[in-house]
């Protein structure tokens, strides 16, 4: 036999012997099951509870707490609501039977120090007016519970400094609720400036403004409000994480339009600029009589950033130019007041200290307290380093 048929004799077999083997294979795989043996796909694993849960008393279910706060939890990893107080008994009743909060855990403001004899209860999160904020944040702390209070932390410097105080004599954490820190736009756009991506730091333009309507506790001044107080912080902190550094100096305008009632109380625009030691000048505007906006500009040496929808509760977009391109930066949303709550939960948990204890709001309230007297005066106002 030649070696051209001894090599076709060969082939021959080797391909009978593949086609026997793949006969062989379809044959098996013929006999494989179409579903898996059980439920449970073998590759997909589920999910183990936490070791450990936060207890949480919401207090004041307005707005805020209703449309964010409490849905929150649903996304929560560890934080869950056990209680609430408010002083409207029926929608207490219906808030706690939607999220599975015992009835007999719904107190009112004369029944709030009660929450010191439900163990249940870690951590009491305050959602009220501003002007409440420092008597329960402290009535909380003397309870023996940790507290989240709303920002703006309280109405003047003296508050703060009762409620840091109190926290520090009732050994209990004090975090203020600066849900921004906890989001990754927000915290995209701090490290890109703390790390140089825009060269030196030159400018900042924040604007927070949005059209208030009567009857709105944000329009009263014996509640706390006023467009600074309610819109402006969230300008003023964005230029203190975005810097890293206290300003030194201020100056501030307000502007009251006397043929609306809306502002018989409290200024309806402000505008206010800090200056900072590194030489950045930073510009803000918050208005309760506009359309809404709210973004932020952060102008470097070498390159700009834009943060659109920057003080929302979503919807952030985030943009980076450098040397006259421009590109969008794609991170992914989270649920602000889960991720704040969750943190917050694993400090109690972990006995660490919070990103915006006490003192971040008090380093905002004395910065504000300086704009407003920026604008009583009409003067440049020096803040002690």
């Amino acid at each position: 036999m030649s070696q051209h048929s001894s090599y076709e004799l060969d082939r021959r077999t080797f391909i009978a012997a593949g086609v026997t083997l793949i006969a062989s294979t379809t044959m098996s795989k013929a006999d494989e099951p179409l579903a898996p043996p059980d439920k449970q796909p073998p590759h997909v694993k589920t999910p183990e509870p936490p070791a450990k849960t936060v207890g949480w008393a919401i207090v004041g279910l307005g707005q805020l707490a209703l449309e964010e706060v409490m849905p929150a939890f649903a996304n929560s990893k560890i934080a869950r609501p056990v209680a609430l107080v408010s002083g409207h008994p029926e929608k207490a009743k219906k808030v706690a039977a939607t999220y599975g909060v015992d009835p007999t855990s719904i107190y009112d403001y004369k029944t709030y120090e009660k929450l010191a004899d439900n163990p249940a209860v870690d951590v009491i999160y305050i959602i009220l007016p501003n002007s409440m904020h420092a008597e329960y944040t402290v009535r909380g702390l003397k309870a023996g519970k940790h507290v989240l209070c709303e920002k703006p932390m309280a109405t003047s410097i003296a508050e703060c400094e009762q409620m840091i105080a109190a926290a520090k004599s009732a050994r209990k954490k004090l975090m203020i609720a600066y849900r921004l820190h906890h989001e990754p736009f927000n915290k995209t756009a701090i490290e890109l400036c703390r790390q140089g991506e825009l060269g030196k730091l030159k400018l900042i333009t924040a604007c927070n403004g949005q059209d208030v309507k009567a009857p709105n506790i944000r329009l009263s001044k014996s509640l706390g409000g006023g467009p600074l107080q309610d819109v402006g912080i969230y300008c003023v902190n964005a230029f203190r994480y975005l810097t890293g550094e206290e300003p030194i100096e201020v100056t501030g305008f307000a502007s009251r339009p006397k043929d609306d009632p809306r502002f018989r109380e409290v200024p309806e625009s402000v505008t206010f600029t800090l200056h900072f030691p590194s030489g950045v000048i930073a510009s803000g505007d918050c208005s309760f009589g506009t359309a809404e906006s709210r973004r932020y500009r952060v102008q470097g040496a070498s390159g700009i950033l834009d943060l659109e929808g920057a003080f929302g509760y979503r919807g952030q977009r985030l943009y980076l130019q450098n040397e006259d391109r421009i590109s969008e930066m794609k991170l992914t949303p989270v649920d602000h007041f889960a991720a704040e709550m969750d943190h917050f939960s694993e400090c109690i948990l972990a006995g660490k200290e919070s990103k915006t204890p006490g003192e971040e709001g008090l380093a905002d309230l004395r910065v504000m307290t300086a704009i407003e007297e920026a604008i009583r005066t009409g003067r440049t106002v020096a803040l002690k380093s």
